[in-house]
């Protein structure tokens, strides 16, 4: 089997230092029946691919980000509602505002890995409209809720039609971008989602001073953030490129151009039809497990910073109104923070250590802030809340890169992404029944736990990096020499660890 270097692509967005010039030197002894030859890649025209790449970010991010934002909103619009005495107005009691915050994963995470395959199957870019219809629809029925029974419903439906949306656009990423490229543009997609928190607290501030009408103000929030979801996914129905083969924007040379790209630094076969068997084979690996248990140690301190940061903000003392208008800057800042790892983690081609200090900064910030008289101190109090949002987004990117950087075969990709996001997603349940109102103001319990499952995230993405790192070296003893990961087109890799070139991305 041959191994020939190649370039790791050139973009627009900050070039990392990948080689430039095409590669080629006589055989190298190694292993047996392992054979390195000089065969030179394709020489790739480094102009032509910025821009190629310029295109994708320019035609794709935009929408994608847009898409996400509504779909932040929508998941995430339930806490804004409730500071608008939405539980009160609708006459919950006990935990059932809790019980409608948990009911949401759990067709979230049933539904994602069926309705992902869907997506491979019949292309991303036609799926993800149409659960964005779906979510965007629902949202707007929320308006018409009277009830405890009501909300309920609307919410299993909710939580079943974002369940694949994620790791459908992460997938969707992966068919246009290479390994190298994938975390920036992922967190720009992504950062979306902290804009949307920051958004909807602007937005829930201007909705709410609606007075003197039929409906309850927190209800035109609903109505508001449906209606235009729904409207922007008939849009996208009809923009998004089914793949690069298919972009209209793009001409023949191109297209030729970002299927290489793909072909040697992302997947094993472009565009491969969906075979289930062959990507189950994904749960025979040993570290997808290891992925999944960071995903679920990742899931307690998103879900936790996501739901109830107004009222972990709100303990600080302010109105309703400042609590809306104060959850703006950690958002803003966690979506700054997570554009700089990502940006540094494609400069350097690691992933493992940036996971690490995203996870240190949510445990450090729990910390502060249960630690602490928040009433005394509330500066200090407030900038833990920044902490808490720079350690959530950024590991929530950069692992979801990690272990699709790290598996060529585009179904098994798809297979794994499908689980591990629902999973962090799934967290959720805990979060949402460890911020209980017995334990209000303080939530002390709640943010102890927090900090645990960051400290524990912490320490198994380290575990996991440094595991990586010594099987590498391990494979160049065998081999007699270090092979980089930049060598080895994608497309001999489509079994993964079991073939001896594989190098994992670190």
């Amino acid at each position: 089997m041959s191994v020939r270097k190649t370039d790791s692509g050139s973009n627009s967005l900050t070039e990392a230092n990948d080689l430039k010039v095409p590669y080629a030197e006589g055989i190298v002894e190694g292993e047996p029946g392992v054979a390195t030859n000089g065969d030179s890649a394709w020489v790739i025209d480094h102009h032509a691919e910025r821009v190629l790449c310029r295109k994708f970010d320019y035609r794709l991010l935009p929408v994608l980000a847009l898409m996400y934002l509504f779909n932040a909103l929508d998941k995430g619009n339930l806490g804004n509602a409730k500071t608008d005495h939405m539980d009160t107005d609708l006459h919950f009691k006990g935990n059932q505002y809790n019980i409608i915050l948990s009911v949401f994963y759990v067709p979230y995470v049933l539904g994602a890995p069926p309705i992902a395959m869907l997506g491979k199957k019949f292309g991303p870019a036609t799926v993800l409209p149409i659960l964005m219809g779906c979510f965007g629809a629902f949202t707007l029925l929320t308006v018409a809720a009277n009830n405890f029974a009501g909300m309920l419903v609307l919410r299993i439906f909710l939580g079943l039609s974002e369940s694949a949306f994620f790791p459908l656009v992460i997938y969707y990423l992966t068919t246009f971008y290479r390994r190298g490229e994938l975390a920036r543009r992922l967190a720009i997609f992504y950062a979306a989602s902290n804009i949307a928190n920051a958004f909807s607290g602007l937005l829930a501030f201007g909705v709410f001073r609606i007075n003197d009408t039929h409906l309850y103000s927190w209800r035109y929030l609903f109505l508001i953030e449906g209606s235009l979801t729904f409207l922007f996914a008939i849009f996208a129905f009809f923009y998004l490129p089914g793949n690069a083969s298919s972009a209209r924007f793009l001409n023949e040379e191109e297209k030729k151009l970002a299927y290489h790209r793909i072909q040697v630094d992302s997947s094993s076969i472009v565009n491969e039809k969906f075979n289930l068997k062959d990507s189950l084979k994904i749960f025979k690996q040993p570290t997808t497990y290891a992925f999944l248990a960071i995903e679920i140690c990742l899931g307690v301190p998103l879900q936790s910073v996501s739901l109830f940061l107004p009222q972990i903000v709100g303990r600080l003392g302010y109105s309703t109104v400042k609590t809306n208008l104060y959850t703006v800057a950690p958002n803003i800042s966690g979506a700054v923070m997570l554009l700089i790892l990502a940006f540094t983690s494609d400069y350097t081609r690691h992933r493992g250590p940036f996971i690490v200090l995203g996870f240190t900064f949510t445990f450090i910030g729990m910390i502060i802030y249960a630690t602490i008289d928040v009433i005394q101190k509330t500066h200090i109090a407030y900038f833990a809340t920044f902490m808490m949002c720079w350690g959530t987004s950024a590991p929530s990117v950069l692992l979801s890169t990690w272990y699709n950087n790290n598996v060529p075969h585009e179904g098994r990709r798809v297979v794994l992404t499908s689980i591990g996001v629902p999973l962090a997603n799934v967290m959720g349940l805990v979060s949402s029944n460890i911020f209980t109102p017995a334990s209000a103001p303080k939530y002390i319990p709640a943010l102890a736990t927090t900090a645990a499952f960051g400290a524990t995230g912490a320490l198994l993405a380290g575990l996991l990096s440094l595991f990586m790192v010594y099987d590498n070296r391990r494979r160049d003893h065998k081999l007699g020499r270090k092979l980089d990961i930049r060598e080895t087109p994608t497309e001999l890799l489509r079994d993964g660890p079991s073939v001896p070139e594989f190098r994992w991305f670190l």
